[in-house]
C-alpha cells in the first residue's frame, strides 16, 4: 500500500492503517530499534509503542516521508527507553558509547538551543552530502542506526579499524566544521 494511502487511512482514523505501517515498515522498525537497545524483547515493546505514538501524531501531523516519521519515532522510542532503563540501573549497551562519542557536540537544552536546533540539523546534513558514499554510509549506520563497529565494518566491507578510524577522523570534522560554521562554539 502506498504511504499516501496509508496516511488518509490514518486520517479517516481506520485501525487497518496501523497493519499497513506494522506490515510496510516494522521490519524496519524492529532493526533500528534492536540496534539502539540490543535485545529483541524490549524492540518488540518499542515497536508497539512506535506504532501507538504514529495512531497518536497522525493527524494532525501529515509526514512528507512516512518511512523517514515512523522510523525516528522508532528511533526516539529506543532511545528513551535505554535512557529509563539506565536510570533504573538496569543495563546500557551500543547506545552509551555512542552518545559519550557525541559528548562533544551536546549543547543545553534552554529555548536558544531548542531554536538553533534546526539550523544544526541543516549544518550536519550539508556535511554529511560532501562525504563520500562510503564515508557517509559510516556515520549514518554509526550514528543514526546504532550500529556497532563490527556491523558496520560487515555492512561496508571496511576492516574493524578503518571503520572506527573513519568515525573518529569525521567527528573532529564535523566538529571543526559546525565550528567553523559558528553552530558550536
Amino acid at each position: 500500500m502506498e504511504d499516501k494511502k496509508i496516511i488518509q487511512l490514518f486520517f479517516e482514523r481506520n485501525e487497518e492503517a496501523i497493519s499497513a505501517v506494522s506490515q510496510k515498515y516494522g521490519r524496519y522498525c524492529e532493526i533500528i530499534a534492536k540496534n539502539v537497545i540490543g535485545n529483541t524483547f524490549d524492540a518488540e515493546e518499542c515497536i508497539n509503542d512506535t506504532l501507538l505514538d504514529v495512531w497518536n501524531s497522525i493527524p494532525p501531523n501529515k509526514p512528507e516521508n512516512l518511512r523517514t516519521y515512523v522510523g525516528k519515532i522508532a528511533r526516539n522510542n529506543a532511545i528513551n527507553r535505554i535512557k529509563s532503563d539506565t536510570a533504573k540501573k538496569r543495563g546500557g549497551n551500543e547506545i552509551k558509547l555512542i552518545m559519550d562519542e557525541l559528548a562533544e557536540f551536546s549543547s543545553d537544552y534552554s529555548v536558544e538551543a531548542v531554536a538553533e536546533q534546526h539550523e544544526i540539523i541543516a549544518e550536519i546534513s550539508g556535511f554529511l552530502k560532501r562525504l563520500t558514499g562510503r564515508k557517509r554510509k559510516v556515520l549514518v549506520l554509526r550514528y543514526w542506526y546504532c550500529c556497532e563497529v563490527s556491523e558496520i565494518a560487515a555492512v561496508t566491507g571496511l576492516t574493524e579499524a578503518n571503520v572506527y578510524n573513519i568515525i573518529k577522523r569525521e567527528r573532529k570534522k564535523l566538529l571543526d566544521y559546525l565550528r567553523k560554521r559558528g553552530v558550536l562554539s
